[in-house]
């Protein structure tokens, strides 16, 4: 073996050993990739956890999946924080949604419904549910927990596809928000898909969120066969059972100027 082929190999060995370790130490120390991140703009913090299943995918084509997020957002003296003005998801160039042949649901069809009316006019159309809470604020009293029921349909407006997110809260009042994500495919970088909303005045006016969480679990058939609204497989290089990536980012503007951006970073295994 030359002098060349033999550093080669060297170099080629090491990098196998380095991404095994960090493969390793992920298994190991798993808690500190698996957990939420708490990121924070001075007294403002967010935060940003989430994850899918199953976590063993295919290399080579993609496989369903079922996706959780959540957030939380506070302030370090339990103050009211500044207004949330926009939410951007950005996900893994490895995730896929697919909605061919799958309803879609149109935004005014949503408005000021409760959750069964929205189910029944748009019930096909579903694929995702979750639960909010909040704080509703009145001038004559203190704020008031609320809690809400978040329905996520797959949807067209003016002619392009978004995810409508339904959400309906009836303690202590009735209030019903629809929020359209719109959704871009950016040609490059490490993330595939990205979906972006800008929160209503009225949605702010009437309070502010605490928390909330959303579950995306949709598997319908179209021409014979299954699908599902959400798939992925695991990029794992050739030769290693398992990769770590950036799972999903998170971006959270709010009234004032404040942003904060944070990115979760996950671990899949090769089947």
């Amino acid at each position: 073996m030359g002098a060349g082929a033999a550093i080669h190999f060297f170099l080629v060995g090491m990098k196998r050993l380095v991404l095994t370790g960090t493969l390793l130490a992920t298994v190991l120390f798993g808690a500190a990739v698996a957990h939420g991140e708490i990121s924070a703009d001075g007294s403002l913090f967010v935060s940003f956890n989430g994850g899918f299943t199953p976590h063993t995918l295919p290399r080579d084509r993609n496989a369903p999946v079922k996706v959780r997020l959540s957030t939380s957002i506070r302030t370090a003296d339990g103050s009211r924080p500044p207004r949330l003005r926009q939410i951007v998801l950005a996900v893994n160039r490895y995730g896929h949604i697919s909605t061919e042949g799958l309803p879609a649901c149109s935004p005014d069809l949503l408005e000021s419904t409760d959750p069964s009316t929205a189910l029944a006019r748009c019930g096909d159309a579903l694929i995702g549910r979750g639960q909010l809470t909040a704080n509703l604020e009145f001038s004559d009293r203190p704020p008031l927990p609320a809690h809400g029921e978040i329905l996520a349909f797959n949807g067209r407006d003016h002619g392009r596809p978004v995810i409508l997110l339904h959400i309906y809260g009836s303690q202590p009042v009735n209030v019903t928000v629809v929020l359209v994500f719109s959704i871009r495919h950016p040609a490059k970088g490490k993330f595939g898909t990205v979906l972006k909303t800008r929160i209503p005045r009225i949605a702010a006016d009437l309070g502010y969120v605490t928390k909330a969480s959303l579950t995306f679990n949709r598997r319908y058939r179209y021409r014979g066969r299954e699908r599902s609204f959400l798939s992925a497989r695991c990029a794992a290089p050739s030769g290693f059972s398992g990769a770590i990536f950036s799972f999903t980012r998170g971006r959270f503007a709010f009234a004032g100027g404040k942003k904060i951006t944070t990115t979760l970073t996950r671990t899949c295994a090769v089947r």
